[in-house]
């Protein structure tokens, strides 16, 4: 009996994660599409370390922090 409840109890907190991490997906999503990569080029312009690439990156990511490293590699590298 004590097996069954337990097994019920997991599956029930593994469909809430499933579900949660849906979400958590769909709103990044959603808050990428929301953000326009054209700011993220003019932040980066008016850094003050625009040839300090790791600085440039940390900053923009401090400040946008939906982005990936990888995204944000790119962008400097458009700047």
């Amino acid at each position: 009996m004590l097996t069954i409840i337990v097994w019920a109890v997991g599956a029930g907190l593994l469909l809430i994660n499933i579900m949660l991490r849906t979400r958590i997906l769909r709103l990044e999503a959603r808050l990428k599409e929301l953000t326009n990569p054209q700011q993220h080029l003019a932040y980066l312009r008016k850094l003050p370390v625009k040839n300090d690439k790791i600085a440039a990156i940390k900053a923009l990511r401090k400040k946008y922090p939906e982005l990936s490293l990888v995204e944000a590699n790119k962008l400097w590298q458009q700047r």
